[in-house]
């Protein structure tokens, strides 16, 4: 996606609009769900982000058809607001967008708040496409922030996006509170929220449902707080995968409390590449956690290798230690309810596992656990029993 500068846009009639709010049907946006109005939203953004004072791009009722939208800084003040009473949808044709990576993207900005409405990505042509096995796109995000600060999302849907709904990349001091996002089960590569090389981002009072990880925390990332999160169908909480390069930022100071976990592929994920690397997973937390017919409730995979294809094969050099698992309780759809896969090379240490309450759905079956190369401490009632 190529930058947009504003001032091509900037004209006098939006001069003469609201000195601080631009409602896009007054610049001549069409709620029809037909009319690409990708330029007026664009004017709109060149026009609150040229304000010297605060400023509201507002979207009422209606669908807004946006081919694809770039709305980037810096700008001249630090507090806009973009609310959304309608609804933005993407083109119905997966290959107008679906090699561009982004569909709605903000980038440089400092103190911009997202308020409600729906992003409808018109994702489900692409995922069928690559269900076909025929050489496809590889798909555009629903939102991407990207080199932002002071950034809050709120009361946002995002539905059926081509791939990752919602990516926030090299930020810091981000808030998403009651975000939905939907998907269907079976949608691949959709993950709900994505973080990576940021710090200080907060995810609160969330549901996610979609084809792969509900959360998923990229290298990076750093004092990451997740709290009140709703998952199913989809991948769990995972953090990585780990270690895909030889130099890598690591993960640290990450929290999940109070989420639960329904019919999904994974609970609480750590994965890496067997391969060689310098990055590392460090103080996490995942605490008073329910899961509900889960297939991996505690998952530490350190010989991650989708498919089983063109896997590394060599001890894994992500370094992971200082892990919490606190409250935790449920069902496990599988045998092993804890697992953890550590590195030969470098094995999982200081894992501390507290009040563990894990049994296997089938009637009359005992849940088990399984350990390699894994140290740790277990405090309180353990089911199944631990095998650190």
């Amino acid at each position: 996606m190529s930058a947009v500068l504003c001032f091509v846009f900037f004209n006098e009639a939006l001069a003469a609009a609201a000195v601080t709010t631009f409602n896009v049907v007054d610049l001549g946006a069409k709620p029809d769900g037909e009319t690409d109005a990708a330029e007026i939203f664009q004017r709109a953004w060149c026009a609150a982000c040229r304000s010297p004072d605060p400023a509201k791009i507002y979207v009422p009722e209606g669908m807004f058809l946006i081919r694809q939208g770039y709305f980037s800084g810096p700008c001249e003040n630090n507090n806009i607001v973009f609310e959304i009473w309608g609804t933005l949808v993407a083109p119905s044709d997966y290959n107008v967008i679906g090699n561009d990576n982004n569909w709605l993207a903000f980038e440089h900005v400092d103190g911009i708040a997202i308020r409600g409405g729906k992003l409808y990505g018109q994702g489900a042509g692409l995922w069928a496409c690559k269900d076909s096995g025929k050489k496809c796109p590889k798909g555009a995000t629903n939102l991407r922030i990207t080199n932002a600060k002071n950034v809050v999302v709120t009361g946002l849907l995002s539905l059926n996006s081509q791939m990752f709904h919602v990516v926030v990349n090299r930020c810091s001091r981000v808030t998403m509170q009651d975000i939905e996002i939907k998907a269907s089960g079976d949608s691949p590569n959709t993950d709900g929220i994505h973080v990576q090389l940021s710090s200080d981002v907060t995810i609160l009072n969330s549901k996610i449902t979609t084809g792969d990880d509900c959360i998923s925390i990229g290298p990076g990332t750093k004092n990451l707080w997740m709290e009140n999160i709703l998952c199913g169908p989809g991948h769990g909480v995972s953090i990585g995968s780990l270690g895909k390069d030889l130099k890598e930022k690591g993960v640290q100071n990450v929290t999940l409390k109070r989420a639960t976990f329904k019919n999904t592929q994974n609970g609480v994920r750590i994965k890496a590449w067997g391969r060689p690397s310098n990055g590392f997973a460090r103080k996490i937390v995942f605490k008073d956690i329910k899961m509900t017919n889960v297939k991996n409730p505690i998952l530490i995979d350190q010989n991650y290798c989708p498919g089983n294809k063109n896997c590394p094969g060599q001890a894994s050099g992500v370094k992971i230690r200082d892990v919490t698992y606190q409250n935790i309780k449920g069902t496990s759809a599988t045998k092993v309810a804890v697992k953890f896969d550590c590195s030969k090379k470098n094995p999982c240490k200081k894992i501390r596992m507290r009040n563990i309450k894990l049994r296997f759905k089938k009637k009359g079956a005992t849940a088990s656990s399984s350990c390699a190369y894994a140290a740790g401490k277990t405090y309180g009632q353990i089911q199944p029993s631990s095998c650190l």
